[in-house]
């Protein structure tokens, strides 16, 4: 069964319409140096974790990012965040170009950008209390001290289920839920338009991960966040997502409203993910897609669609040219020569 179910998952808020993206990648690409890189080195090689991404995020909505792990959905939200830098590209937040900005400049920036990592395990520090995690970064961007960092503190903590008493103990007194929440607590400290949050519940036991969603899905209403939702599973993607965008290989395969993605996938690559999601419905499971092979190497990937030695649709021109992503006419973008967008 899949680890969450409609019944115990609030729908997702309505995106307000907006013409103005509050995020935006325009053909951002990172290359990695892999191998020898020595003297000796006949030619120099490099991974294509993110090839030629363009997205586009409205405010108050959520943009689902899913494909299989090493597609580059992680590099691609440090990329937008500037965590890491681009090859080559644009990323720009609110209308700003980030690149080229100036280090006091971004510094400001960032307290409006912030990331929730995937383990709850690992990303918070076990020599630190929970007061200090979480008051970090209103210390380093000196947004309150005194009693009114303890009480913006004691907000926070109550904002993501948890009690005042949480903030003098250490992180492994804590359950994976509870920790999660407190990694939450640390991202909305300093106030923050964007989150993008790396398999926020993929580390978590799958009671405890549709109340995350839920602690998500409020914490959004509540305080107008934006978020880039990074996973694998195309369930929780469902319930938490108005937009949804397919990567392979560090590509944009197909993009589209959660009902078009869910309802009428179009590339080969979506239907196979919708097809491999368990369900209890028999009668609604989609026709199982066949993938044969393994994802080829991103150091020498294929020529032309990179999707095309697992596809059982491949034809000639797969082999040869690699599709663009193109927009039809309902909105749904999809870089595919067999089954275009409509």
């Amino acid at each position: 069964m899949s680890p969450v179910s409609g019944s115990e998952i609030a729908a997702s808020p309505a995106a307000p319409a907006q013409l103005s993206p509050l995020v935006e990648t325009v053909a951002l690409c990172k290359e990695f140096a892999v191998g020898n890189q020595g003297l000796l080195a006949r030619r120099r090689l490099t991974v294509k974790a993110v090839d030629g991404v363009s997205l586009q995020i409205q405010p108050g909505q959520t943009l689902g990012l899913v494909g299989e792990s090493g597609s580059g959905k992680s590099t691609l939200g440090r990329l937008i965040l500037r965590l890491i830098e681009p090859t080559s590209g644009s990323v720009r937040f609110a209308g700003q170009e980030l690149a080229g900005m100036k280090r006091a400049e971004l510094r400001a920036l960032r307290r409006q950008m912030q990331l929730v990592f995937q383990d709850p395990y690992a990303s918070l520090n076990p020599r630190m209390t929970v007061e200090a995690i979480v008051g970090e970064g209103i210390d380093i961007h000196r947004l309150a001290r005194g009693a009114e960092r303890r009480r913006r503190l004691i907000e926070l903590l109550r904002m993501v289920g948890l009690e005042e008493e949480s903030l003098g103990r250490y992180p492994h007194e804590f359950s994976g839920g509870q920790r999660q929440r407190i990694g939450i607590a640390r991202a909305l400290a300093v106030n923050p338009r964007f989150l993008v949050l790396d398999e926020p519940v993929s580390a978590l036991d799958m009671s405890i991960q549709a109340q995350i969603i839920n602690l998500l899905q409020d914490l959004q209403e509540e305080l107008k966040l934006t978020y880039l939702f990074i996973a694998h599973d195309l369930r929780v993607v469902e319930h938490i997502s108005q937009r949804v965008a397919i990567m392979y290989l560090g590509k944009i395969v197909e993009s589209g409203t959660r009902e078009q993605i869910y309802s009428h996938p179009r590339h080969p690559y979506t239907q196979a993910l919708l097809a491999a999601v368990p369900s209890v419905d028999a009668v609604g499971q989609p026709h199982h897609v066949e993938l044969p092979g393994e994802v080829p190497s991103p150091i020498n990937p294929p020529t032309g669609c990179s999707f095309h030695p697992r596809c059982p649709y491949a034809r000639d021109i797969c082999r040869k040219d690699s599709p663009a992503l193109i927009e039809g006419s309902s909105g749904q973008a999809v870089a595919c020569h067999v089954f275009p967008a409509q």
